[in-house]
């Protein structure tokens, strides 16, 4: 997820290494991510021509390095965010990031998305309900069960929502 992060955020434009580190950081709840996370990964982005580098001179006569996304970068930020698996759809993370970038996506790539998490979704309530109905799960096993089920379908709301959304608006093309 970090790598995906990662080249959204030069989608935008150039950005200094440093300008990078803070942005992608702010995204994680971080200050910054580490120089250990990020160089590696704008060295493998550059090696897969999906990122350019270019060295300029900084405000104290030091040289700095900006990153810029690339055509063939942008096609695969797209298509890595459109294959979006049956693990993914597990994860509320990966669900999450698809959707702060569906402005990336084609309309047909954001319903199948949001198909796949409500399918998800609907297969955990039905699981939760199948426990409710099959065990005793005493005051605080009931608790969690009931706070799981309205977490589901408030997510299914939203689910909704976004669907709406989705229709009413026309996507950018990558």
């Amino acid at each position: 997820m970090i790598d995906l992060i990662m080249l959204a955020t030069l989608f935008d434009g150039p950005r200094h290494g440093y300008q990078l580190k803070r942005e992608a950081g702010f995204i994680f709840g971080q200050d910054n991510l580490h120089n250990n996370l990020v160089y590696p990964l704008l060295r493998r982005f550059t090696g897969e021509g999906w990122v350019t580098k270019k060295s300029l001179p900084g405000q104290r006569g030091q040289t700095r390095q900006q990153y810029a996304i690339t055509p063939l970068g942008r096609k695969t930020l797209t298509e890595r965010l459109a294959a979006f698996t049956e693990q993914d759809a597990r994860s509320f993370e990966a669900f999450i990031l698809r959707v702060g970038m569906f402005d990336l996506l084609q309309p047909p790539v954001r319903e199948r998305i949001l198909n796949s998490r409500e399918g998800r979704l609907r297969q955990q309530a039905g699981h939760l309900n199948l426990l409710k109905e099959k065990l005793d799960l005493g005051a605080y096993g009931g608790e969690v069960v009931g706070q799981l089920s309205r977490r589901i379908q408030s997510e299914l709301n939203w689910v909704r929502r976004l669907r709406r959304s989705s229709k009413s608006k026309q996507g950018v093309k990558p």
